[in-house]
């Protein structure tokens, strides 16, 4: 019951984080929902990365995003789209499927584990749950890098060339 209040929390502050106009709004809800996925970490039986992604989640990325938002200003950024539209929808929809996966199913099975600490030992012990998060978290981060150094060419009418 607690497990899917939580997710449904966790997902209401990643919407709301995605849709908020004010950047620094939307920082505080990314907090909320790292919190809730802290919480969430705790009741699957694995309280030390409950701990990290408390601390470095919700505390840590909070502050550099606020010291960021404060230096640089909330002033909108103009630039192309990276990712087709599609490819940001089945990136999604995967993502979703192996978050329901791995909550529903306990994870990769692991022969003469608790079911309690199931999750515990496919995280710190099996590490290919660890291996499939580094990479979405490398791919994510290319994919920000490449839309930060994104430019919009300006627009030339034809014979000005």
């Amino acid at each position: 019951m607690w497990h899917i209040v939580i997710l449904i929390g966790m997902l209401i502050c990643a919407a709301m984080a995605i849709r908020a106009q004010r950047l620094l709004v939307s920082a505080l809800w990314l907090a909320g929902a790292s919190a809730l996925v802290a919480l969430w970490m705790y009741l699957l039986g694995a309280p030390e990365i409950a701990v990290i992604e408390l601390s470095v989640g919700a505390g840590l990325v909070t502050v550099l995003f606020v010291f960021a938002i404060n230096i640089a200003g909330e002033g909108g950024i103009s630039g192309k789209v990276i990712l087709p539209r599609w490819v940001s929808w089945g990136l999604l929809i995967v993502s979703i499927g192996l978050l329901a996966w791995f909550s529903l199913s306990g994870g990769f099975p692991a022969p003469g584990v608790p079911d309690g600490q199931l999750f515990k030992v496919n995280f710190w012990e099996s590490r290919s749950v660890d291996v499939l998060l580094q990479i979405v978290i490398i791919f994510a981060g290319a994919l920000g890098i490449l839309g930060l150094l994104a430019e919009a060419k300006p627009h030339t009418k034809k014979g000005e060339e």
